[in-house]
């Protein structure tokens, strides 16, 4: 049997999760799919996979093969591109991450009009609130957050900085003691968003001080999930922080209103980052020409949005 291939098919089977998706994913029967895992696992002599009929997990040393595989696949695919010399025709799978609800929203619909134009590309779209590793989980463009660490990666800066804000409803504000400065923040219900801090939010120092400002509270509520800590703030339950393209939508139209603008950490930036090498691929190319420009326009109305009542 084909190792590469067999790497193509474990590599799918993590993917979807299962064998019967990575067999209707590559159209071949649950059986061949099985007989081509139990095939790299006897060459590499280790077991990969733990594996039942509905799940897959991987061994410790199936995490570093399938790290190590997606690097190869990776590489075969630009070589056989650059041999063939089809820089001007995207096609394959192209693989993007993002953020749950900017990717969604945003990248998304971005998304459906790319497909449109390339009809041999196809897109697996991984919804994350976590650091990618692009290369070891064979992401072939991430939307990131954040100020970036010196690496070989290729960015492109899209603007339209996020901020992270403090969210009340006009209905709380109006019923609960004012708030202006961060220590306010005590005498108030908090719904905490878990990527925010449980127990406690940072602040910059007071106009005169050098010393950050760090408030303490307990939570009333404690949620995983953007859309119910906007749900939360919405209705009246207490302030929430979250980044302003969450809220922009309620704050335009009234339903949530920033507080402590003035006591906001600096904005952070927002990039597209590709793996070095992987801008001369021409789906990657396309996409990033295509989206760039879409991107930065949504980018730039979410923060005049979040910025209307900040």
């Amino acid at each position: 049997m084909d190792r590469i291939d067999a790497m193509k098919v474990f590599v799918t089977a993590i993917d979807e999760g299962s064998l019967a998706g990575a067999a209707r994913r590559l159209k071949r029967s649950p059986t061949a799919v099985s007989r081509a895992l139990s095939f790299l696992e006897a060459h590499v002599g280790v077991e990969l996979l733990h594996r039942t009929t509905r799940t897959l997990k991987l061994s410790d040393a199936g995490q570093r093969y399938a790290a190590a595989c997606r690097r190869v696949l990776v590489d075969l695919e630009e070589a056989d591109m650059l041999a063939g010399g089809e820089r001007s025709a995207p096609r394959g799978m192209l693989t993007i991450s993002a953020p749950p609800i900017l990717g969604e929203e945003v990248v998304h619909p971005i998304l459906d009009d790319f497909l449109e134009l390339h009809p041999a590309v196809s897109v697996r779209l991984l919804l994350l609130d976590r650091f990618v590793n692009l290369v070891d989980e064979g992401v072939d463009i991430a939307l990131r957050i954040g100020h970036l660490a010196d690496s070989s990666h290729i960015s492109t800066r899209l603007g339209g900085d996020v901020r992270r804000v403090v969210v009340a409803s006009p209905r709380y504000l109006a019923t609960h003691p004012r708030i202006a400065e961060p220590a306010d923040l005590t005498k108030h219900q908090i719904v905490a968003f878990t990527n925010f801090g449980l127990d406690s939010w940072g602040f910059t120092p007071a106009q005169g001080s050098s010393i950050p400002r760090t408030v303490q509270f307990t939570p009333r509520c404690i949620v995983n999930s953007v859309r119910a800590a906007v749900a939360s703030a919405a209705s009246g339950r207490g302030l929430t922080r979250l980044y302003s393209y969450h809220v922009a939508d309620y704050v335009r139209d009234g339903r949530l209103t920033i507080v402590l603008a003035d006591a906001e950490h600096p904005p952070l930036p927002v990039h597209l980052l590709a793996p070095q090498g992987r801008m001369s691929v021409p789906k990657v190319r396309a996409f990033v020409d295509f989206a760039t420009p879409r991107l930065r326009s949504e980018l730039a109305r979410l923060a005049t949005q979040a910025g209307t009542l900040g």
